[in-house]
């Protein structure tokens, strides 16, 4: 009819481009270039993957074969030397750090995951579903990760399958806090309002308007949680309660316990490869931070 107010299809609507943020976003992009402590975050993570990825073409020879003589000192045939059965380190530590990153991002994906599922259905939905995962979400943090780790082993075995499976249940806890802090924080903002006046569903406007702006603390504390998960397995490894048929940087370790003292680079290069990935995701998460999320933006 004339002078009625015209029919509104937020389907049809395109999205409203956020010029400051884009701004913002590219700002901190620029700054994290610009620290050196963004710089060796990103050189050092990206190194480690593409040591990773490129193992067979790095150390092509098997890490469980012996291909020289025991306790060789670091040569040009061997850089970083053999161990006590006479198997090439270099590949022993480019097959190690494969595993570690891929337990760590396996780990990492079903952590943050389940992190997001869990903290914005508490926040969004509130009352007693939020109280109820709130409480879950207690326990698990209280629960010991480590020995947790060792019982089952203990248990039923070692295997990547079972560490991966032990860690990504119990360490999303961290994550679905950040999640629900940041759901609780976004609903109650004008642009929410706004979705839910053009006639958008409850599902809708979390999946499509909060999620998306929840989202960029949750990849920092996924990246940050992606170094714990190192440490941990490297732990577990060192004990000798890794999984024994498979190369990571902490069963490398654990095999350089008898040797301290006559082969220190069997130690040397495991360690440091275990101290560069950590320090290379910690830094890799505060590079993300002043992106993601600069400081002094509202």
């Amino acid at each position: 009819m004339p002078g009625s107010i015209p029919a509104f299809d937020i389907s049809s609507q395109q999205p409203v481009a956020l010029g400051p943020r884009a701004s913002a976003s590219r700002a901190g992009l620029l700054r994290i270039l610009r620290s050196g402590a963004g710089r060796v975050g990103i050189v050092l993570t990206c190194g480690l993957l593409a040591v990773a990825l490129l193992a067979g073409r790095i150390a092509p020879s098997d890490p469980f074969t012996s291909v020289g003589p025991p306790l060789s000192s670091p040569t040009l045939a061997h850089p970083m030397g053999t161990d006590d059965l006479g198997r090439d380190l270099l590949s022993g530590v480019a097959h190690g750090t494969r595993t570690s990153l891929f337990l760590a991002l396996i780990v990492s994906l079903l952590t943050g995951s389940i992190g997001i599922v869990v903290g914005s259905l508490g926040a969004w939905q509130g009352r007693r579903v939020d109280d109820a995962l709130v409480r879950v979400t207690e326990f698990v943090q209280v629960v010991p990760r480590f020995f947790l780790a060792v019982i089952v082993i203990a248990l039923f075995g070692p295997g990547i399958d079972r560490l991966v499976l032990l860690l990504g249940l119990t360490s999303w806890p961290w994550i679905a806090r950040v999640v629900r802090a940041e759901v609780l924080s976004l609903k109650q903002r004008e642009f929410v309002e706004a979705a839910r006046s053009l006639g958008a569903g409850q599902s809708r406007v979390l999946l499509r308007e909060v999620l998306p702006n929840a989202l960029p603390p949750v990849v920092v504390a996924v990246s940050l949680n992606a170094a714990s998960v190192i440490l941990l397995e490297a732990g577990l490894s060192f004990l000798g309660l890794g999984d024994p048929d498979v190369v990571s940087l902490g069963y490398l370790a654990n095999n350089a316990q008898r040797f301290l003292r006559i082969a220190w680079w069997m130690a040397a290069f495991p360690g440091a490869a275990i101290a560069l990935a950590v320090l290379g995701l910690n830094l890799l998460g505060d590079g993300l931070n002043d992106v993601l999320k600069p400081r002094g933006a509202l």
